[in-house]
């Protein structure tokens, strides 16, 4: 399956595509089913993207946003993803979205991954569209170069759809969607910014074990499309 490399001349025609593209999908999807699925990553790049969508005409009643991944810290901490996606997603048409937050009581995010797996059985078996990002090294979702259970997060064989992971190279423990979990999508997103990203991107499609840049779990696999948008 070809990986789609879309450029665009600015963040803001970036944006206002993915808007578009994803507002279009979730939709159709309501209309075939009665439900869809948005997992969305954390950072600063999706900000604008998220306040977007919130303001997109479409029945969020029907749709289920969960996270790709979640720092272990509470939900008002300023590193949480459930933060930002509260504060900037759901908002305004938005708000009546059902949320799946991957933070629980438990004290580590292997104690909570039990309960959150059953939690998202709530979400229809393929996720609508998945958005991605990606670290200057290489990292995607959770997927850390090194981290403490690497191995079992990427394994397709691991049935579970979400585990905890420790990174050695960034703060906070962590709960991630596993490999085979994010794969179960109909679309999956790459979304990227900064010419240092085109520079990851590049070595990530490059000869080279998956252990060392993770996103080449995603980016080599043939089973759902991927299209990687990026602006400088």
């Amino acid at each position: 399956m070809a990986l789609e490399q879309r450029v665009f001349e600015t963040r803001d025609a970036l944006t206002d595509k993915l808007i578009s593209e994803i507002s279009s999908r979730l939709s159709k999807a309501i209309a075939q089913s009665g439900k869809a699925a948005l997992a969305v990553s954390g950072g600063r790049t999706p900000i604008d993207l998220f306040k977007g969508l919130s303001e997109v005409d479409l029945d969020w009643s029907k749709v289920v946003i969960t996270l790709v991944d979640e720092r272990w810290v509470d939900p008002s901490d300023d590193a949480s993803n459930e933060r930002l996606v509260r504060e900037y997603l759901l908002t305004g048409k938005a708000a009546r979205a059902q949320f799946i937050a991957h933070k629980g009581e438990a004290e580590t995010p292997f104690e909570a991954e039990a309960e959150l797996h059953q939690a998202l059985a709530e979400l229809p078996e393929a996720i609508t569209v998945t958005i991605l990002g990606m670290g200057e090294d290489g990292h995607t979702a959770s997927f850390f170069p090194g981290a403490d259970a690497l191995a079992s997060a990427i394994d397709p064989s691991n049935a579970n759809d979400c585990c905890g992971i420790i990174p050695k190279t960034a703060p906070n423990p962590r709960m991630t969607l596993t490999l085979q979990r994010i794969l179960r999508s109909d679309w999956i997103v790459l979304h990227l910014s900064g010419d240092a990203k085109q520079t990851t991107l590049k070595a990530a499609l490059a000869e080279g074990p998956v252990e060392e840049m993770p996103v080449r779990t995603v980016l080599r696999q043939d089973r759902v499309p991927v299209s990687v948008y990026w602006a400088s």
